[in-house]
């Protein structure tokens, strides 16, 4: 049997009195601000068990939990349970699956900018009983303790991916390996003429926002054609050519074009590097633009303050080592290897979460 009760009566509602100014880099205890981040501060407001949620930024998005010492923003409220009948955690768990959808109703629909206090007063909770609370926590807690140790292990192997990569392509001095600008090992492309393009031609476009940043490959296109291509379509690119970001090239944009998108269009807010297999391995290129040493060099030739940008002469000038085409694929082996791994994470975490997803929705859905 579920009872229902409004989150006001069930806990004691409020926000804090910090000013992000407030945060230390060092602090002693944890800072919840308006976003997911969390800093560190060196007072502590509370001492409590709490659902943390930020009233504007991500709004009905972002929740946490605290069990202990705290700083918290003034924009940022805290429910700290005050009755027996419910657990904080099942309340935070209850919070995260329902309360966006709530704030999100018709009724709310031109003030849910932000969180204000009547919003989660009268927001209703289902209860069950303490033991089926239990049993729901107890699921739950495990899927976020196993995504979270997902997300560890990615990080470690990312950190062993870049610490081996920065190592084996070090290879400048070393004996048989010249130092070769880019312009120099890829070849020339080319661009669509859109005007000699017949009407039923369509092609898909490749813009900057297509390009994951985490994974390094290509997501989300759109269809164009003559009529309906924006001015910046105009690059062709061919299966395994490497695509960069120039614009604000620090965010690490890039990523080698599979087979699908191969004789399709990018944007010019890409550089292509297409290899000259002669040379090069087009994974080398890949790998030595994801390198320390390129995203170093970016940053001293962007150019342009509030929208830096790298020009494609400067991207094309940039020099890797080019030792013989043997030693570049038993590099990219043990390159890729890590690659691999961390793709196989990535599709668990992926996987993990949909399942954490399914069983929120279902377990904390009453009627």
């Amino acid at each position: 049997m579920v009872e229902w009760k409004k989150l006001g009566t069930l806990s004691d509602i409020g926000t804090g009195s910090n000013n992000r100014e407030d945060a230390c880099e060092n602090g002693l205890y944890p800072f919840y601000v308006r976003s997911k981040e969390v800093l560190r501060i060196n007072s502590y407001l509370y001492d409590e068990e709490a659902i943390l949620i930020p009233g504007e930024g991500g709004v009905g998005e972002i929740f946490h939990y605290v069990n202990g010492k705290y700083g918290l923003h003034q924009r940022t409220y805290r429910v700290h349970p005050i009755l027996k009948i419910v657990k904080g955690k099942y309340l935070y768990y209850y919070l995260y699956e329902n309360f966006g959808k709530y704030i999100n109703q018709k009724s709310f629909k031109s003030t849910a900018a932000s969180i204000r206090k009547p919003m989660l007063l009268d927001f209703p909770v289902a209860i069950p009983s303490l033991p089926e609370q239990t049993r729901i926590v107890g699921i739950l807690d495990t899927f976020t303790a196993s995504i979270e140790n997902l997300k560890e292990q990615i990080a470690e192997r990312r950190k062993q991916y870049e610490h081996y990569r920065d190592q084996l392509l070090d290879l400048e001095g070393k004996e048989g390996v010249e130092m070769k600008t880019l312009g120099e090992v890829c070849l020339k492309t080319k661009n669509i003429k859109w005007k000699s393009e017949p009407e039923e031609n369509s092609y898909f476009y490749i813009d900057l926002s297509s390009v994951n940043i985490d994974l390094n490959n290509i997501t989300d296109t759109t269809e164009i054609n003559k009529d309906s291509a924006p001015s910046r379509a105009q690059q062709i690119v061919k299966i395994d050519d490497i695509l960069l970001g120039t614009t604000r090239p620090t965010l690490k944009r890039y990523c080698q074009v599979p087979m699908q998108y191969d004789n399709q269009i990018c944007s010019t807010g890409y550089c292509v590097f297409r290899a000259n297999t002669a040379i090069v391995l087009s994974r080398w290129i890949f790998h030595n633009i994801g390198n320390g040493r390129f995203w170093d060099y970016c940053e001293q030739k962007q150019q342009g303050a509030g929208y830096p940008c790298l020009s494609n002469s400067d991207a094309f000038s940039y020099s890797i080592p080019v030792p013989s085409l043997e030693e570049q694929q038993r590099i990219v082996s043990i390159l890729d290897t890590f690659e691999a791994s961390i793709q196989n994470l990535e599709a668990q975490l992926k996987e993990r979460e949909k399942q954490y997803e399914y069983y929120r929705n279902k377990l904390l859905t009453f009627e």
